[in-house]
């Protein structure tokens, strides 16, 4: 068990703080916001729940595969890391944040480390100022592969230097092993703490450390019961209500590439697995790409030539695996290369983006990932970046609350403000236009609906889950006092609203 500095605790009241008046059209939204793209030629790709925008920029830092960032509920962004060192919200070097993943392999790779999911950053629990970088390294000792030797992990306080942040604590090794490349997180069930999860460096077998107000604490491995990998490296990934857990393994070593997507049901109290599927595949290529669905429901992954999908909610879960896109010929320059499929990743707009593993300038779109079959729509090089970008960034579901219900439902007076069902409307609503301000059940989507005086629907629209704001626009009402009601998960609640044009 390790001990946290966690002097300036508070609890996470502060989510009930106003939220800025941003206008989703055009400024980014929450935690998960940024994307950052290129290591010479730089830009960011800065995402609303429904649109996204790609802006060229400078800044210090650049990254290659690993990529950790986090902005604030606003979508400002705080802080990133390439897993070389930390930056702060300028791009340049946070102070101490230098020398991350001491050794010869980091220092062999000065713009960003060549590892696939290498860092993740979370919020500390119960301290809004504080965030913890779990990050690992490679190993040129190890015989078959570049596993890590060592989980890392590295404390931030954003408070410090004007706002700015500090490394207060760097390069604490969590556990020493032989580890696959890729880290992945899930909020516990009591809706406060974080579960962080790494694999072996055949994929068998899981790690388990739990990060609490006080703690970063080993708890258990366990056999996953997968296709072994030599040299895994990766995207393991929980779905997006924390249900579920997937990742991609292969084996080419021996013969033809045998991939293998491997699903499992996860328990946020305990932190077990259960296995749910092996779906083994052959199509001649490697792939370790994968996401889920904003709706949890399908599980998307790849090789470098084909795009699949499997429906992750039914009985039988291996008769609904297809393929949903076939790579084409379309080359990318300057310099000339393919468009092939590569790294998976489910952005705050509700799409799922595929970078190409030549560092490439586009990406490839899945348009409707929560659709079934074909209707997810796959675009094929769509997104033109018009900067060489490898990776992306390893972004868990910051807005997943507790487990209704469970054995570990017990914190509830910390977790009513953040999954309160009650909005916020601001200002007042003057000519129609207004902000609406949410936090919907357990990460479901809702529907707003607007009602006169004599219960007639007179607007409506759709609230994704993974958003807490919207602008509405309402269409010419006349003067008078409306209903205004949100519906989700079977649960509602109705306000008040007065329409005044002047």
């Amino acid at each position: 068990m390790i001990r946290l500095n966690n002097k300036n605790k508070i609890t996470r009241h502060f989510l009930c703080l106003v939220i800025l008046f941003l206008s989703k059209e055009c400024l980014p939204q929450g935690y998960n916001s940024t994307f950052f793209l290129g290591y010479n030629a730089k830009a960011r790709m800065s995402f609303t729940d429904t649109s996204y925008s790609i802006i060229p920029e400078t800044r210090t830092i650049p990254f290659d595969y690993t990529q950790g960032n986090i902005s604030d509920e606003n979508g400002n962004l705080l802080m990133s890391s390439n897993g070389i060192f930390i930056a702060n919200a300028t791009g340049d070097t946070m102070l101490n944040g230098e020398g991350l993943n001491p050794g010869q392999f980091a220092d062999d790779f000065p713009a960003g480390l060549p590892i696939p999911y290498g860092n993740i950053i979370l919020p500390m629990p119960d301290d809004s100022t504080k965030y913890v970088l779990f990050h690992q390294t490679g190993d040129y000792n190890s015989i078959a592969t570049l596993a890590s030797p060592e989980i890392f992990y590295s404390v931030v306080d954003i408070s410090m230097n004007g706002g700015f942040g500090q490394v207060v604590s760097k390069n604490n090794i969590a556990m020493t092993g032989s580890f696959g490349w890729g880290l992945s997180a899930c909020k516990h069930g009591n809706g406060r703490d974080w579960w962080v999860i790494a694999l072996n460096d055949s994929a068998t077998i899981s790690y388990k450390f739990l990060l609490t107000p006080d703690t970063i604490q080993f708890i258990n491995s366990q056999y996953m019961q997968a296709l072994s990998h030599i040299g895994f490296a990766g995207q393991p990934t929980f779905s997006p209500d924390g249900e579920k857990f997937g990742y991609t393994s292969g084996d080419g070593f021996t013969g033809p590439w045998l991939m293998a997507a491997n699903l499992f049901s996860f328990d946020r109290c305990s932190g077990d697995f259960m296995l749910d599927t092996v779906i083994n595949y052959i199509d001649g290529n490697p792939g370790f790409g994968c996401a889920f669905s904003p709706n949890s429901k399908y599980f998307y992954f790849s090789t470098t030539e084909h795009i699949y999908k499997v429906a992750v909610d039914t009985p039988n879960i291996g008769a609904t695996f297809q393929m949903v896109a076939i790579n084409d010929t379309f080359l990318s320059a300057p310099p000339v290369f393919y468009t092939n499929f590569h790294l998976m990743y489910l952005a705050a707009n509700g799409k799922i983006y595929i970078s190409s593993g030549s560092s490439v300038k586009h990406f490839h779109e899945i348009n409707n990932p929560d659709s079934a079959g074909m209707a997810c729509d796959v675009q094929l090089h769509n997104v033109f970046t018009g900067v060489f970008t490898f990776g992306v960034p390893n972004h868990p579901n910051y807005y997943l609350g507790r487990k209704i219900g469970s054995v570990c439902d017990s914190l509830t007076s910390v977790n009513e403000i953040e999954h309160d069902f009650k909005f916020k409307i601001f200002p007042n609503p003057n000519n129609g236009n207004f902000k609406i301000m949410y936090l919907l059940p357990q990460n479901k989507a809702g529907k707003l609906e607007i009602f006169d005086i004599n219960g007639r629907a007179v607007y409506s629209q759709n609230l994704p889950q993974w958003s807490t704001l919207q602008f509405i626009s309402l269409p010419k009402l006349s003067n008078g006092i409306y209903a205004i009601k949100i519906n989700s998960n079977n649960l509602s609640i109705t306000k008040k609203l007065i329409i005044h044009h002047e």
